[in-house]
């Protein structure tokens, strides 16, 4: 039996050296809202999407050597067509084919895929620091 009975997701955090950027391109791509955020010794910005799905953006700590992102790891993902297989959030949004046109519009890189039955389609891009992430037409159970 799980130790951890009830255990949900509390949130997904991302470090970054510019969270306004971040913060901007998420607000403008997904929809967040910016929450209130409990004041820390160093930059963080608290986003909210739907009900329940939370975005951490943490200033980067400039003492720590975790690379920023996928893209100043020493081996560096910059192709979309390899993030299936790699690090990446996925998110479920309804409107697919309309989404991923407004991601190329914007000039964001898309890797486009789906399903060998064809009913669940998938598209793959960066975010401004490199996280891998999907949107998907598959609709999780609620």
């Amino acid at each position: 039996m799980a130790a951890a009975k009830g255990a949900c997701l509390n949130h997904i955090s991302r470090e970054t050296s510019d969270i306004k950027r971040l913060a901007k391109f998420y607000i403008e791509t997904f929809g967040f809202e910016e929450v209130e955020t409990p004041k820390f010794e160093f930059g963080v910005i608290w986003l909210k999407l739907g009900l329940s799905l939370y975005l951490h953006l943490i200033e980067r700590d400039p003492i720590t050597m975790l690379p920023e992102g996928p893209w100043s790891a020493k081996s560096a993902v910059a192709e979309p067509k390899y993030l299936p297989r790699g690090h990446h959030v996925c998110l479920y949004v309804p409107n697919f084919d309309t989404f991923v046109q407004s991601l190329k519009d914007k000039g964001i890189p898309v890797h486009e895929t789906s399903q060998s039955d064809g009913k669940i389609k998938q598209a793959f891009f960066f975010d401004p620091d490199g996280n891998g992430l999907e949107v998907t037409t598959n609709s999780p159970a609620l």
